[in-house]
């Protein structure tokens, strides 16, 4: 037997037992079939070369399929284990018609390696039923069920006790089954079996459930010859930007989520999205955007062997209310800013730039709240923070940590209040001035028996730094360091005055 000629086999265990999972068109044609025990598959065809699933790898491919075919439609569905829906309505006639958009899908999958099955029908169950039994048919709208009548039972898919008891029965084909009345076939295989009887003749069908949510907005350039230069993909972004502000504008909206994608000739897809705190309404705010994010990928655009389609998407538009900007020099201060945290958020990522919020709390870490500041701007404006005293200097510290870091205090120092000096990050600070202390009582529920006081001071070293420190607890426990001085536990720094 030739080397090309050996059958292939993918093993699966199911029921303490390892099965063929998938087979080649070889192992087909030496009398294999999918189910058969592999001790089986071995006497039958000893040269049988044997391969474990990897289901992980499966869906990944499934999925890196399903990113190709956006380029023919944005309603991509998954069909698992191994099937696609693309919902073609509207859009067929951009490649030529039906059967010649079936033609480019088959063919590209099939130069990849892949063996493809496909078809075309009113219904989704119609067309998952005829790629298994008669693939490359495509069925108009209405005749669903002369098509699928003459194809075998299995074709529906349906389980295989199921399957079992039409032929039992005599029901061999899909046809004879439809022949008989709903409530006989209801009442021997189910409810769910004549629903799928049903979707497959025709008779209504079960909705798709797309991978990505549907665009508000969608504009896109194809290239008759794959580009690959950046001076190429920033016009054609630029074009873009121009031809979807157009479109929204028609009907007073603007773009709050923009996704740019590029479609690699090898069918690669990469897709970048930015985010806006405000409706932009403007091209050259869209192309600065994209020109931030690229400018700052860790992983470049990497063109390959160029891009035949680049498309740009409007996921989360809203309407745009007109203000009176020629006098009022708030909204042209608000504009500025929004557009500066946009382009920020566009190069080092939404959730880095926050803003705060007030809590209702009386615990330090847990009076604000850092939101990113794209999307809480207004409510940041609008928040109202305890008022600072006049002449006073400020109670709480400008930089808070996220956590108190611990320092070091001589025993010896701390005999009621607050310490003389203390070590933090390795250097040690001479305290000249105090301010305090202000008890802050925890909350006796979370706190799982630990300390259920602070006690905080404010405190000036000898070189002007200013600190926030607390002492946990009313307590303290004598504790020795290496060098064996008694050591003062439990004590933090909780944030840095400016």
């Amino acid at each position: 037997m030739a080397a090309q000629e050996i059958p292939s086999v993918v093993v699966a265990k199911q029921h303490n037992a390892i099965l063929l999972h998938a087979i080649d068109e070889a192992a087909v044609g030496a009398g294999l079939s999918i189910g058969l025990p592999l001790a089986n598959a071995r006497a039958i065809c000893p040269e049988l070369v044997v391969y474990d699933a990897d289901p992980a790898a499966d869906i990944k491919t499934l999925n890196d399929i399903a990113d190709w075919c956006d380029r023919f439609t944005p309603l991509v569905a998954l069909d698992p284990p191994y099937g696609l829906f693309l919902d073609i309505t509207g859009c067929a006639h951009l490649f030529g018609g039906e059967r010649a958009l079936l033609q480019i899908v088959t063919n590209a999958l099939s130069r990849r390696g892949f063996a493809v099955s496909a078809a075309i029908a009113g219904t989704s169950i119609a067309a998952r039923t005829l790629t298994r039994h008669a693939s490359g048919k495509i069925v108009a709208d209405g005749e669903e069920a002369h098509a699928i009548g003459p194809l075998p039972v299995a074709a529906l898919g349906a389980d295989a006790a199921i399957t079992s008891g039409l032929r039992r029965a005599g029901l061999k084909t899909i046809g004879d089954v439809a022949a008989r009345a709903h409530h006989e076939i209801t009442a021997r295989f189910g409810a769910d079996f004549t629903t799928l009887l049903s979707h497959a003749l025709g008779q209504g069908d079960a909705p798709i459930s797309p991978r990505k949510p549907l665009p508000d907005y969608i504009v896109e350039k194809r290239f008759p010859e794959p580009v690959s230069t950046d001076t190429v993909i920033a016009m054609t972004l630029q074009h873009l930007a121009r031809m979807l502000v157009a479109t929204m504008d028609r009907q007073g909206k603007g773009a709050r989520q923009l996704e740019a994608s590029f479609f690699r000739t090898d069918g690669a897809v990469r897709s970048i999205a930015v985010d806006t705190g405000r409706p932009v309404t403007k091209p050259e705010m869209i192309d600065r955007l994209f020109r931030e994010r690229l400018d700052s990928l860790n992983d470049p655009l990497d063109p390959g062997f160029g891009f035949d389609l680049i498309r740009l998407a409007a996921g989360r538009t809203e309407i745009v209310v007109q203000q009176q900007r020629d006098l009022d020099a708030t909204v042209h201060d608000n504009d500025e800013l929004s557009a500066l945290i946009d382009r920020i958020a566009a190069r080092i990522g939404g959730k880095r730039v926050v803003v705060h919020l007030p809590l209702e709390s009386h615990i330090p870490e847990r009076s604000a709240l850092a939101v990113p500041a794209q999307h809480h701007l207004a409510a940041a404006a609008q928040a109202s923070w305890p008022e600072r005293v006049a002449g006073e200097p400020p109670l709480r510290p400008l930089r808070l940590f996220d956590r108190p870091e611990p320092i070091k205090v001589p025993f010896a120092t701390v005999p009621d209040g607050a310490p003389h000096q203390f070590t933090w990050r390795r250097a040690l600070h001479a305290v000249v001035r105090v301010e305090g202390p202000e008890r802050i009582a925890m909350e006796w529920w979370k706190q799982d028996g630990k300390s259920l006081t602070r006690d905080y001071f404010r405190v000036e070293d000898a070189e002007g730094q200013r600190f926030w420190i607390f002492r946990d607890g009313l307590y303290e426990n004598e504790l020795r360091d290496e060098a064996g001085e008694p050591v003062s536990a439990n004590w933090y720094v909780h944030g840095l005055f400016a």
